[in-house]
């Protein structure tokens, strides 16, 4: 039998086990956590921006400034790789700073290790939105990451891409190249792929989800998203005539709808209809009356010459 574990041997392989994934955890912090995009509020003008060295708005000078990689406020170090050298005086304000940088307009504290190391691991390099095309100096919010494509997007557009990020530019769920049902559909081209063309000659095996054979993103099983199709959406619309055009009563929307409406039979009554039917049964009653009266006159008239 094998000997049993005693507690302090259990503690240290949990507290191992907890140190790895916190080295794993490292390389893949999310994109709204990182010490380069986090919120800030101006002390001039108290609007909310992303973490800047200046104010977007009113270029002000922000009073304890957040270095961009580590996310320190104050440097406590006595004896460390700062290149300014401070022995026994802690440093906060300008006297921390180091550089700036030029993707994520954020200070980059005078640590060695963070100035040789942030302007190559800056996570807004390349951030420029996929819906307006903005980049990080362009506007004044804070970059997200859509959760289905991984495109960056600015603070105005990242509710308004997600909510239409799963919607395909085809009109139909069949692969593109052989017209199959598509069970695998890419995010970011937005075109579904079947399973032959996925699992195709020459492409590599991988352990997790598969490539797509157009971008390399990760695909992802149809079924299991909330993926939609692009449709068309046509309507029946009228244009104002034009003062000059003799013919648009014709071309106006009221006009055909009736139109329709009367060959289909529907037809409708107005009061002044019905008035005016009525006035005319009542001068026909009249005239009906009068012509007997006109031929007894006659007749009486007639007697009188005879005799």
């Amino acid at each position: 039998m094998p000997k049993k574990k005693t507690g302090q041997r259990k503690k240290a392989e949990k507290q191992k086990l907890r140190q790895k994934e916190i080295r794993n955890a490292r390389g893949h912090i999310d994109l709204a956590q990182h010490p380069c995009n986090l919120p800030m509020e101006c002390d001039k003008c108290q609007k909310k921006q992303k973490s800047r060295a200046f104010c977007y708005f009113c270029s002000a000078l922000q009073r304890l400034p957040v270095c961009a990689q580590c996310g320190k406020v104050k440097c406590m170090l006595k004896s460390g790789d700062c290149v300014v050298r401070h022995p026994g005086v802690y440093t906060t304000g300008m006297g921390m700073v180091g550089a700036i940088c030029d993707f994520c307009e954020a200070w980059v504290c005078h640590g060695r290790k963070c100035l040789q190391s942030h302007a190559c691991t800056c996570p807004l390099a390349d951030a420029v939105c996929i819906e307006c095309e903005r980049g990080v100096w362009e506007h004044g919010g804070r970059v997200f990451r859509c959760c289905f494509c991984q495109g960056f997007l600015c603070e105005d557009d990242q509710f308004e891409h997600q909510a239409s990020c799963q919607v395909l530019e085809s009109e139909t769920y069949k692969c593109q190249s052989c017209n199959r049902l598509g069970q695998y559909s890419c995010l970011r081209c937005k075109t579904c792929f079947c399973e032959e063309h996925v699992r195709r000659r020459g492409a590599k095996p991988t352990r997790g989800p598969p490539p797509c054979p157009r971008c390399a993103y990760s695909l992802h099983v149809t079924s299991d998203l909330a993926m939609s199709t692009r449709s068309h959406r046509y309507g029946r619309q009228g244009t104002a005539a034009p003062e000059d055009d003799d013919y648009g009563d014709y071309s106006s929307y009221g006009q055909t709808a009736d139109y329709d409406n009367e060959e289909a039979g529907d037809y409708s009554y107005s009061e002044s209809e019905d008035e005016d039917e009525e006035e005319e049964s009542e001068e026909s009653s009249e005239e009906e009356s009068k012509e007997p009266a006109q031929t007894s006159e006659d007749g009486a008239s007639t007697a009188d010459g005879k005799s």
